[in-house]
């Protein structure tokens, strides 16, 4: 198969709502040679606990690789539209149910929500990671709460499928069949983060130097800058930092909202729709357009119906951070930066083959998530956190020789922001709970939501219909017993809970804590009865818990 062939394959599938003839033409290219099957399973034959969220799913087939690893091939149709993003761990723990019973390795899986909702869907690998453990005194693999791994790309009529191409491409042109670890790297975040990274980096350099040589042809600017001690290094990093930021947010659908519309229905490619209708404007892209959009629209309150008149009318968010503030009491209005309009887009031909080589370009070819990747749930798109790698590795560059920060990975925050809270609960209970048990409680406590909210409703059922004695046995609980009768001072320490960051740098830290308090409160909420949001439980986290400081201005 020639490239632009499969790439074609890869866009038809990826790049508009779920079909399934064009998935079952992609699965065939990839693999060359697997044992069809076309079995539906519909949603009374579902495990229970997983209702909630499936509606039925699809075998379309099974594989086997050259290394005896044994895959299914499935279609998952979720209920609605909001399980897609939502139920993340759910999602996965149902596959990884399929798989602990059928004794497979992995499944490639397409999780679609039901028509009209399916212009959106995900792509993913989910593969079972054995944990092996001694269990009195033998060693054996922990079967029940066996965790599983996914990985997975958002695609569909919203979502561009250039980072799925590249991916992919080569093994569908490939005439060899995959085995498991290739399918892997196809899925491997970090391969498009460096990518990412370096892209950025390139385009850092190019504005700078941009902003170079207007301050040697503007006296007027270059004095401005001196006197506001405005270095043109700071001012590209801020200018890119900015415009990524927009990216994650018309992912949410903020900008450009009709006033009869609600938040989360404006264009999800808004900044490329504003460049495309620039001339409408102004005569310059980042002077007449950006600017505005920066330092008027998003950094001024305009009241209830948020209606910004310079954009047609449009609504749009008053973001009050200092990312949209102007530098150093920055006169943007009277201050004429006129930067190219070909820096953010043209139509040159990159190395890659693909056409432009501007910041909306390159923007535009990845796919931006704003939900937080964790350990064992990984989307393969350019997410919150490499907003902190890029700050931490800009923080340093000065011209093209000089060397970044080191960021810390995520598995080391994640490690670090774990074992910090088993050690604050042990110490705060004085022996009340095993340390085993809270180590249970932390690290794997995610695992078992699912079961143990089933065990409960199924023991509630049987104790209301027969009594105490009459006890449904089909699910037992798995979280220890010491957390389940101590959930209410536990969930009150984790509410009261203080943590300061003394070189918060990117924020790592503070958010991995955060997403750990939320899943702990999370699990505790089954025991209590409680039906908190995410939403709710992190605002106060926010708001209570999370303190930082840092000798960089530009990281608080």
């Amino acid at each position: 198969m020639r490239t632009e062939e499969a790439k074609d394959i890869i866009a038809s599938c990826m790049g508009d709502a779920f079909n399934e003839s064009r998935y079952l033409k992609f699965v065939v290219n990839l693999f060359k040679d697997y044992t069809p099957a076309d079995r539906t399973v519909e949603e009374k034959f579902i495990k229970e606990s997983f209702r909630h969220i499936v509606c039925r799913y699809k075998i379309v087939g099974k594989y086997e690789d050259k290394k005896r690893n044994r895959l299914d091939i499935l279609i998952v149709f979720l209920k609605d539209k909001k399980t897609l993003d939502r139920a993340r761990t759910a999602q996965r723990n149902f596959v990884a149910h399929i798989l602990k019973r059928d004794n497979l390795e992995a499944a490639l899986v397409a999780f679609v929500p039901s028509p009209p909702y399916d212009t959106d869907w995900r792509l993913s690998l989910v593969k079972l990671e054995h944990s092996l453990e001694i269990v009195d005194d033998r060693l054996k693999t922990e079967e029940k709460i066996t965790p599983a791994r996914r990985w997975s790309f958002l695609v569909g009529r919203n979502e561009g499928s250039h980072t799925a191409q590249s991916r992919f491409v080569d093994l569908l042109v490939s005439d060899t069949k995959p085995n498991l670890s290739k399918l892997e790297l196809a899925f491997d975040i970090e391969t498009v983060t460096r990518e990412f990274f370096q892209k950025y980096s390139a385009l850092y350099f190019q504005l700078k130097e941009q902003l170079d040589i207007l301050l040697e042809k503007d006296e007027l600017i270059k004095n401005d800058f001196a006197q506001k001690e405005i270095s043109t290094v700071d001012f590209a990093k801020k200018t890119l930092g900015q415009i990524v930021f927009l990216y994650f947010l018309q992912k949410k659908g903020w900008f450009g909202v009709a006033p009869e519309k609600e938040w989360g229905q404006g264009p999800r490619k808004f900044i490329r729709e504003l460049f495309n209708r620039r001339e409408k404007y102004g005569t310059n892209f980042f002077n007449d357009i950006l600017e505005p959009l920066f330092y008027e629209a998003l950094a001024q309150d305009r009241g209830k119906d948020s209606i910004y008149p310079r954009l047609n009318n449009c609504r749009m968010p008053f973001l009050n951070g200092g990312l949209f503030e102007p530098m150093n009491g920055y006169h943007w209005e009277t201050t004429d930066i006129v930067i190219p309009d070909e820096l953010f887009s043209n139509d040159k031909k990159t190395k890659e083959g693909d056409v432009g080589d501007g910041i909306l370009d390159i923007f535009d070819r990845y796919n931006f998530t704003v939900n937080e990747n964790e350990p064992l749930e990984k989307e393969v798109a350019v997410d919150p956190e490499m907003l902190g790698k890029v700050f931490e590795n800009l923080l340093d560059i000065k011209d093209r020789k000089s060397k970044g920060s080191f960021y810390t990975p995520r598995e080391i925050v994640h490690y670090m922001c774990r074992e910090s809270l088993i050690n604050h609960l042990d110490s705060e209970t004085h022996n009340v709970v095993p340390r085993s048990d809270w180590e249970f409680f932390i690290r794997k406590g995610h695992r078992i939501i699912e079961n143990d909210r089933m065990a409960l409703k199924r023991q509630e059922e049987r104790i209301s219909k027969y009594g105490k004695e009459y006890q449904d046995k089909s699910y037992s609980f798995v979280l220890p017993e010491t957390i389940r009768q101590n959930a209410v001072q536990i969930d009150k320490l984790l509410q009261d809970i203080k943590i300061a960051d003394p070189a918060v740098g990117s924020g790592a830290f503070p958010l991995g804590m955060i997403n750990e308090i939320v899943l702990a409160r999370k699990i505790l909420d089954i025991y209590l009865k409680n039906n908190r949001s995410s939403y709710e439980l992190k605002k106060h986290a926010i708001t209570h818990s999370i303190y930082g400081v840092d000798i960089d201005p530009g990281a608080v």
